[in-house]
């Protein structure tokens, strides 16, 4: 990731924003919050389609999120190329977001902005996306909310480096 001096903003980019960015984007500012560094860290999240613009994520992920303590409840919006220039990292759930993300960028710098969620598991090192539950049953939702977990703590460990935070 690369190096931030004051401040960092984060944006999760998943298919439809409608589950996994926004589990994300609810997970993090929940552990950013209780760490005291919401001053410092900006976070968002957006979906590769706009299919489902302005609407708040499904509420199955909703529902699974509010049983772990977790506010799930941003609007949909879809990724746009400004959003290279607002954001320092753009954190994608699969390869496929990877891929539809990075066509975007117009030069190195915005595509290196881009990186996977799972890069940043450390408990869960098996899995090399985090899997849409959107067709699944609520197996599929607890186990996005357990990598998701995961990936924001250490996500977050990288954030509280690079911003050389004590």
């Amino acid at each position: 990731m690369k190096q931030i001096k004051e401040n960092t903003s984060l944006l999760f980019v998943c298919l439809g924003n409608i589950c996994r960015s926004p589990a994300a984007e609810g997970i993090m500012r929940h552990i950013v919050e209780r760490r005291g560094l919401e001053d410092r860290i900006k976070i968002d999240s957006a979906g590769v389609s706009g299919w489902h613009e302005g609407e708040l994520p499904d509420r199955r992920m909703r529902s699974h999120g509010a049983d772990h303590g977790y506010d799930f409840s941003s609007r949909s919006r879809q990724f746009s190329r400004d959003d290279f220039k607002r954001f320092d990292h753009i954190v994608v759930m699969d390869d496929d977001n990877y891929s539809d993300i990075t066509a975007m960028a117009r030069n190195e710098d915005e595509r290196s902005r881009v990186v996977m969620m799972t890069d940043f598991l450390r408990n869960h090192t098996g899995h090399t996306s985090v899997p849409d539950p959107y067709y699944g049953g609520d197996r599929g939702f607890e186990l996005v909310i357990e990598l998701l977990e995961d990936a924001c703590e250490g996500l977050l460990e990288q954030v509280i480096k690079d911003l050389d935070i004590r």
